[in-house]
């Protein structure tokens, strides 16, 4: 790689990296988060059912069962939403790091460089291994709502008959 002093933008290659997975990132938490809204949406709709509901009827034992299952697919969403945003000020602080590290390549700092090297190397390592948890998580939420969808579709003609 040709030294900085030869290409003024070859700090920009350090930058442009994080600067991607942070954008995919944010992507990442705006749609976790809407699968958040609606799953708290779905969860205040069972309650309000089964809070109609006698401890009798077996539609009480279906709205538990589906709150719990409810209450499972929030705390993973919550998890990989957590892991998003860890994701993402990573690789802020790793695009930061870069162009720290680029600047202190011009007095002559092979310590401090190496130094900001390995710290921005770390930082997106952290970043990459974000993505990874949360996306795996958020499979095994996508496994569990479409379960859900499918119980529910079972249950429908059923409901209509008992309500």
């Amino acid at each position: 790689m040709a030294p900085f002093t030869d290409n003024p933008f070859a700090a920009l290659t350090f930058v442009v990296a994080p600067a991607i997975l942070t954008n995919a990132s944010s992507a990442l938490c705006s749609g976790t988060a809407n699968r958040l809204a609606r799953v708290v949406d779905r969860t205040r709709v069972v309650s309000a059912q089964l809070a109609h509901l006698t401890p009798e009827v077996k539609n009480f034992v279906i709205s538990r069962h589906q709150l719990e299952s409810l209450r499972v697919r929030w705390t993973l969403v919550l998890r990989a939403l957590r892991f998003f945003y860890m994701s993402l000020g990573s690789f802020a602080a790793a695009s930061l790091i870069s162009l720290f590290g680029s600047m202190l390549t011009e007095p002559g700092l092979p310590i401090a460089v190496t130094f900001m090297a390995i710290l921005g190397l770390i930082s997106g390592a952290v970043g990459v291994g974000g993505l990874i948890f949360g996306c795996t998580i958020m499979v095994q939420e996508t496994r569990l709502a479409v379960q859900n969808l499918a119980e529910e579709a079972k249950l429908a003609p059923f409901r209509s008959r008992i309500n």
